[in-house]
């Protein structure tokens, strides 16, 4: 469904107050989550799947709107995937105090393994098409195709950095561009923020539930990155 910014939505600018997102592909989202999304993150930078897609309404269609992502931590955990009896070496670790039991299959399931490592470098992904009016936003679907992730901290190619074995969850944010010259000052007007939960994931070097694995070839049209080793376009 249509998803807005909640109670902390009065007081903002009335061209981004009214601002609504829809999630698409939100059942294929679902599916993921059910089983515990992961991400796949690399040295070069990997795209997401499935891709953060929005449908956007109540945009002025006259206003020039910026659109971005950002992706904040879960918690304060790192992880491991425990394998089970059939698995790569049975981990006996540590159950968390809260663990995503959603996510335990035939015995293996994610365990926390200590706190979280440092955060990495906070980085925004600026969609290219920005800033365009909100008539141009709303026309269409709005995709982040074009979107990476990294666990390379010295990354110089703008993608997003995150920690592997790490939770995160993805924000998408509209920026109003506010032509009056002291604009800095209604910055905190300008701006709204959505999170879909079903969008969460955690972020590994390889994927760690075979039943992710199973589910990314049926349903990613690049899948053939996956049967044969070599990375999607």
């Amino acid at each position: 469904g249509w998803a807005g910014e909640g109670p902390g939505a009065s007081g903002k600018n009335r061209r981004v107050c009214h601002a609504a997102a829809r999630l698409e592909m939100g059942s294929l989202w679902e599916e993921f989550n059910r089983l515990g999304t992961e991400m796949i993150v690399t040295k070069a930078g990997r795209r997401m799947f499935p891709t953060f897609q929005v449908k956007l309404s109540g945009l002025d269609p006259l206003a020039d709107y910026v659109l971005l992502m950002d992706f904040i931590p879960l918690d304060d955990k790192r992880y491991r995937w425990r394998w089970g009896d059939r698995g790569r070496g049975l981990d006996l670790g540590v159950l968390s105090p809260t663990p995503p039991c959603r996510y335990a299959f035939h015995s293996s399931s994610w365990l926390a393994a200590g706190r979280a490592e440092p955060a990495a470098p906070g980085r925004v992904h600026f969609h290219p098409d920005s800033p365009a009016k909100g008539a141009q936003w709303m026309r269409q679907i709005v995709s982040f195709d074009k979107l990476k992730l990294t666990n390379n901290l010295l990354d110089d190619n703008g993608h997003i950095i995150l920690n592997s074995m790490h939770r995160y969850q993805p924000r998408f944010h509209v920026v109003l561009v506010d032509p009056r010259h002291d604009s800095e000052r209604f910055a905190h007007q300008n701006f709204k923020s959505f999170s879909f939960p079903e969008t969460q994931f955690m972020a590994v070097t390889a994927y760690q539930n075979h039943r992710i694995t199973q589910l990314k070839i049926a349903s990613n049209p690049f899948a053939k990155g996956f049967r044969d080793g070599d990375p999607e376009p």
